[in-house]
């Protein structure tokens, strides 16, 4: 991670170092100052320079967060979740970006970096980002556009898993449903409140915010609405699937189970006709006959055709 910070004079942006933006903060049109760690050095700087108060310093520096939006004294304290840069890295499976967004300026802190980021800097670079207002629509328009296809490639292998249902592999296909919906109900749980957070941020009533800005707000809170509508769904369906397959699992055991005992019944009477004749006592009936071994084998293959056909007949092998 890069430590970010820019500054907007008289319209034209420009990257400068932390030390350069504290001096230009209250003087410059816009100062956006970031954070890549929740240290001491975070905190005091935020209480020191930044002058915020102790309460917001706590929920920029937290460690565990939710997607929020807070009005506080003309400013507005945001938190969002976003997918990390590279390999993911949190258990959560999206990291979270803590802002303080005010008039000229917006302080952000994050603990892994976002893909996002590097959105806004291209946004500074081809001055598109002049004000806090442009910075929180672009943040949350990257945010939640880098999000889509996630989603979308969930209900993809959902599609997928549907069509291979009935086919060999089941544990393997039930590990790929299990993940898919342990993936979708990750991403539900900050997406849902997320989508809260940009609609009371959109309308915010600031004048750092112009209609502009709440409509890309209001386009990126509808757009976490459907992916959480279709995240819903998916949960939904990799449940009905989960059930589908266990379903299938239990009618395979019991056509096996069924199978073994027609083949235990049928053999049952055979084996007690077998075992009464081959008892090494005297009096065995026939033991001295020549035809008598071929007797026992034809009344055998008798009864067994004769059970295996009532169990065809009462149909159990539908």
């Amino acid at each position: 991670m890069t430590a970010r910070s820019y500054v907007v004079e008289a319209g034209k942006p420009r990257a400068v170092s932390r030390d350069d933006a504290t001096k230009l903060l209250g003087k410059a049109d816009f100062v956006w100052v970031h954070f890549d760690d929740c240290d001491n050095t975070t905190q005091n700087w935020l209480k020191t320079h930044g002058g915020l108060p102790d309460l917001v310093v706590a929920a920029l520096i937290a460690s565990e967060t939710r997607p929020r939006m807070d009005q506080i004294d003309g400013g507005a304290l945001v938190n969002l979740r976003g997918p990390e840069a590279g390999v993911e890295t949190t258990p959560d499976l999206l990291s979270s970006i803590r802002l303080w967004v005010a008039k000229g300026r917006v302080f952000s802190v994050t603990r892994h970096d976002l893909a996002a980021l590097d959105a806004i800097e291209a946004g500074f670079a081809s001055n598109t980002v002049h004000d806090p207002g442009d910075f929180v629509a672009m943040l949350a328009a990257e945010i939640t556009v880098e999000l889509d296809p996630d989603v979308a490639d969930l209900g993809d292998t959902l599609d997928d898993c549907e069509e291979s249902v009935g086919e060999r592999g089941s544990l393997a296909l039930r590990r790929r449903i299990a993940k898919a919906r342990r993936r979708a109900i990750g991403y539900r749980r900050f997406l849902s409140p997320q989508r809260t957070a940009l609609e009371k941020l959109a309308t915010l009533d600031v004048d750092w915010l112009d209609d502009n800005d709440r409509l890309h707000l209001n386009e990126a809170a509808d757009r976490a609405a459907r992916m959480t509508e279709e995240l819903e769904a998916i949960r939904e369906r990799a449940a009905l699937l989960h059930e589908q397959l266990t379903d299938l699992r239990a009618e395979t055991i019991d056509t096996r189970s069924l199978v073994i005992s027609v083949v235990a019944m049928v053999f049952l009477p055979l084996t007690f006709l077998t075992g009464l004749l081959g008892m090494n006592v005297a009096g065995i009936p026939f033991a001295d006959k020549p035809w008598a071994f071929a007797a026992i084998v034809g009344v055998s293959f008798f009864l067994a055709i004769a059970i295996g056909g009532y169990f065809i007949r009462v149909r159990w092998f539908r």
